[in-house]
């Protein structure tokens, strides 16, 4: 694939700046991580990917555009897609989370999410929300939501109902623009919208503990061609990362920290 070019050393610079690369100045006290590609698969070039997840080894994807958009049981090893269902073409398709053998995907604009079964992908229900759904991911008890601003709710599984809101901070500031988000070993992981960077937060606090700097691992030529994936194999401890209209799925292992 022409387009792949892959780092190999620690990036050593904080990421340059929001809606660019990165986050603008970060503070020397908040650490900045490399990555190296451990594997790379082939991924559905035409995929307007909005959410990645991982389950007892299944990988599922959504995806975005009016008139295009999906939800999606994939072959990691070959890309191929081995179920589907394609939403009305009014609906959006956004992120998604599976809590237990239910699958939840919400939608961009239309207050509404819908519930499959996993392993099916029948659809068992839908449920509503205020604003706007862009990322999803869970605790293991609570659905958590970005919107595209700096706060993340944590929603019942149940009722649906916002039991609680944080406020993403980097040093101190307002971090906006959260998008895909993937819950990884006690930290939430959460993709700014149009840049490479990945921010680690605090599931308590809402602090941002450290950046991941993906700049290098894809050249594209498509604006809307962003990062926009983000997956854990728990059970394999294997991170995944892939994003909108990319013809790779890389599963990345991070370096350690730049504090300089």
């Amino acid at each position: 694939m022409r387009h792949l070019i892959v780092a190999s050393v620690l990036i050593a610079t904080s990421i340059a700046a929001i809606g660019g690369d990165g986050a603008a100045n970060r503070s020397n006290d908040i650490p900045t991580y490399g990555y190296e590609v451990v594997n790379t698969w082939p991924h559905d070039p035409n995929a307007y990917t909005q959410g990645l997840t991982v389950k007892d080894g299944v990988l599922y994807e959504s995806t975005g555009r009016y008139g295009a958009s999906s939800l999606r049981i994939v072959d990691l090893a070959t890309g191929r897609i081995e179920k589907s269902v394609n939403l009305p073409a009014k609906y959006f398709g956004e992120g998604i989370a599976v809590l237990g053998d239910r699958l939840f995907q919400l939608t961009w604009r239309e207050h509404i999410g819908f519930i499959y079964d996993r392993h099916t992908l029948a659809r068992l229900g839908e449920f509503s929300y205020d604003g706007e759904g862009w990322g999803l991911t869970t605790d293991g008890r609570s659905l958590i939501l970005s919107d595209g601003t700096d706060r993340l709710r944590f929603l019942d599984a149940q009722s649906f109902r916002v039991h609680r809101t944080l406020k993403v901070r980097d040093r101190g500031e307002p971090l906006r623009n959260l998008n895909e988000l993937e819950l990884v070993n006690g930290e939430i992981l959460a993709n700014v919208w149009q840049s490479n960077a990945i921010a680690r937060i605090d599931p308590d606090t809402g602090q941002v503990r450290g950046w991941i700097d993906l700049r290098g691992l894809l050249n594209v030529d498509t604006a809307d061609a962003v990062l926009n994936g983000i997956a854990y194999d728990e059970a394999r401890d294997r991170l995944l990362v892939t994003g909108k209209l990319w013809p790779a799925l890389f599963q990345i292992r991070l370096r350690q920290p730049d504090r300089h």
